[in-house]
């Protein structure tokens, strides 16, 4: 329990339904978040809000504190993803290791069944194969089975998520009802540790990363200035470059073994095939040989047609049926089909474009 209206009316719904009900919201920084926005999830006025919900309803509150493997496998790996020339994701990273990995064992230990949030995303079972299916929420706003992809069997089966079948307005309509003091709490859109949204800021101040100096080279390898350390730009960045051309130029790699940013006009950040890494499938326990699917590449992305090809390793390559701006390494490229197209089918970390937006696939 976050705090927020969703995992509070995911609590209510759940109690009317006839389930018994532990909340639980997960302290995951390791200070107070006194010194950070107090809607945070692990802040003192998200417990406060989540405690007051659970007094409300009359079911049991616990606060665990799972800072150390949060700072591990979520702050660690941002800081190590920019460093690298990638973009995190970290939300997704939380719900495969945090959400959905530690407190099922901590669900275990309080006699729990199933791992329940706020998520807008839904679950059906394969009659056929038995596994656990994961599709969109039926508000499209608010839909988030792309920050889900890479949950396994073993979590999704698990998993309950209330909210799939409602927008958001109805959400906030059973947190009135039952007199929740969230109902009409705003909710934030930030990642949730990262005041102001400023992870240049941030991974200085957490001593996570530090400005160095190197190249800022045009398509041709021409220098046009310096820039102080990849991990602070990003793939589609066109400001705070601090170059001057006489056509607007952006970022379209970031070269962290040689210490370079790459920039170029606009047309080359357009890309229709690369790679994807790590990839997790649901329907199957091995893909077929070709996919046919929705890809959305990040998670405001509306999605294109794509033909995907899994290889040996995890590894799968994707061939979008048009270009797509801005394909960045260290994003999750999500798969979706079905007839309406909201089954997820799995997804992939993307590793790498082909060359200069080009069109060519990679191999695996």
């Amino acid at each position: 329990m976050s705090g927020g209206v969703d995992s509070s009316a995911t609590a209510a719904l759940l109690q009317s339904e006839g389930w018994e009900v532990v909340g639980v919201t997960l302290k995951l920084w390791p200070q107070d978040c006194v010194s950070r926005a107090e809607d945070k999830c692990c802040g003192p006025q998200a417990v406060m809000d989540a405690r007051s919900v659970c007094a409300r309803l009359g079911i049991p509150y616990y606060l665990v504190d799972e800072s150390e493997l949060f700072q591990k496998k979520v702050i660690g790996y941002f800081a190590e993803e920019y460093r690298a020339g990638r973009t995190p994701n970290p939300c997704v990273m939380c719900n495969q290791h945090l959400k959905f990995g530690v407190l099922l064992d901590r669900a275990r230990q309080l006699g729990c069944d199933r791992i329940a949030t706020g998520h807008f995303a839904r679950l059906e079972t394969d009659s056929a194969t038995g596994r656990t299916l994961l599709l969109k929420g039926l508000d499209a706003r608010k839909d988030q089975s792309y920050f889900l992809f890479s949950l396994r069997q073993d979590q999704l089966c698990r998993a309950l998520f209330p909210l799939g079948e409602r927008t958001k307005s109805d959400t906030r309509e059973v947190a009135r009802a039952c007199e929740l003091r969230t109902a009409d709490k705003e909710e934030s859109m930030e990642i949730c540790f990262v005041p102001d949204n400023d992870y240049g800021k941030f991974l200085q101040d957490a001593k996570l990363a530090q400005r160095h100096r190197g190249d800022i080279l045009d398509i041709e390898g021409r220098k046009l200035g310096e820039h102080e350390g990849v991990e602070f730009y990003t793939i589609g960045q066109r400001r705070g470059l601090g170059i001057s051309t006489p056509q607007p130029v952006y970022v379209v790699e970031l070269d962290a073994a040689n210490n370079r940013v790459v920039v170029g006009p606009e047309s080359a950040l357009g890309c229709s095939c690369f790679e994807v890494a790590n990839c997790n499938w649901i329907p199957w326990e091995t893909p077929p040989l070709e996919i046919s699917c929705l890809a959305r590449i990040r998670y405001n992305h509306p999605g294109v047609p794509a033909i995907v090809t899994p290889h040996p390793g995890g590894v799968a390559s994707v061939r979008l049926a048009e270009a797509a701006r801005a394909v960045t390494p260290g994003q999750a490229c999500v798969f979706y089909g079905g007839d309406d197209g909201s089954r997820v089918l799995g997804g992939g970390w993307i590793v790498r474009p082909a060359p200069g937006g080009g069109t060519a696939c990679c191999g695996p």
